[in-house]
């Protein structure tokens, strides 16, 4: 399964009832049969792949290309499976603006309901927490994250899929994160991106600057305040003509209490730097231009996306059929099918079951 994110035309405007409505009983049946046939894990890594969500999304009937698409169909997930929660093991937290704030109250709230450890709970709301540093700050791509949407399971598994919009070009992007998938939250943590555009941002995510993370980290405990001034500086640093970075970029004061402040915590990594609250873009970009002036940093401005379709075209666009990863398409369905077939009458007897609940 991929997680990672796809960009979308920025559509204003809501779902008409009469279509919601059914999206909502739609989404629970498939969501149900999915857990019934495969379990939870599986529905887990499903909803974090962005071309299964972008499918199940064109399944419910909700407009194929719309940045829409995604509020729309995690809301009728949380509307579907509202009050059993405890029979699928599955719980929904956040959603689209001051929803998606309010991540860790959802996570708590279960977790004083007795569905989830504390331990794994907390656990849970600082993953929910880096995600969104990581896509707002980590990644400076110029898109703003207005929907955060956290999945997750009794067991600890999780799935993030946010969303932020660009007002010029009127575009959306979505990021999708999934547990089993992350190796490292700050070194390439999205992996199969899809997306039709290509932005040129400051990527601190990217794996070829581990380096540059930890000088980062190593001057905010280190530098002194005087030196900050030599942020001014960087216009001598020949940046890409996409992405000027101006002296008029940063408040100077704010910057130095930012840094007076990191200087006083016993901070060991650039996880732990992206979590300390009032560490944002700017001040990230600023660590990172001193970083390049005093060491020599590399920086990235490496957009981690790559194009994906699934098979081709017959004319060729985006490129011939691939008819080998074709067949493999067809063998992997035909077997799931005939797994599900095992078992089918006392499975569906649950199904309905738990469609009566």
């Amino acid at each position: 399964m991929r997680s990672g994110y796809a960009d979308l035309p920025l559509h204003g405007g809501k779902a008409p009832k009469w279509l919601f409505s059914r999206m909502v009983k739609l989404a629970r049946e498939i969501t149900l049969s999915i857990v019934i046939n495969f379990g939870r894990d599986e529905f887990i890594k499903r909803i974090s792949d962005p071309v299964w969500f972008q499918s199940f999304g064109c399944i419910l009937g909700f407009d194929w290309h719309s940045s829409g698409i995604t509020t729309t169909v995690t809301g009728a997930l949380k509307e579907g499976l509202k009050n059993i929660e405890e029979e699928t093991g599955i719980f929904f937290a956040g959603g689209k603006g001051k929803r998606g704030i309010k991540t860790p109250e959802d996570i708590e709230r279960w977790g004083e309901r007795g569905f989830i450890n504390f331990k794994t709970a907390n656990e849970l709301k600082k993953i929910s927490r880096l995600v969104a540093k990581v896509d707002s700050h980590g990644l400076q791509d110029g898109f703003s994250i207005y929907h955060h949407f956290f999945i997750y399971t009794k067991d600890g598994k999780w799935a993030v899929i946010e969303q932020g919009m660009k007002i010029e070009g009127r575009f959306a992007r979505r990021y999708h994160w999934l547990s089993d998938e992350v190796k490292s939250f700050v070194s390439d943590p999205h992996k199969g991106i899809v997306s039709e555009r290509k932005e040129k941002p400051l990527n601190l995510v990217d794996s070829s600057i581990e380096s540059t993370r930890k000088e980062i980290v190593k001057i905010s405990k280190e530098i002194s305040l005087k030196e900050i001034g030599r942020i001014k500086d960087v216009k001598k640093i020949k940046f890409p003509y996409h992405h000027p970075i101006f002296f008029e970029d940063y408040n100077e004061k704010r910057l130095m209490n930012i840094v007076a402040k990191l200087k006083e915590l016993p901070l060991n990594s650039f996880e732990e730097l992206l979590l300390v609250k009032g560490v944002g873009a700017k001040t990230l970009r600023a660590l990172a231009l001193l970083s390049h002036l005093i060491f020599g940093s590399d920086l990235s401005f490496k957009d981690p996306v790559s194009f994906s379709f699934a098979h081709g075209g017959k004319d060729g666009y985006p490129y011939p059929v691939d008819r080998k990863t074709y067949d493999e398409s067809i063998e992997i369905l035909r077997t799931a099918v005939e797994k599900a077939k095992l078992g089918y009458t006392e499975k569906m007897k649950v199904l309905k079951k738990l469609s009566h609940l």
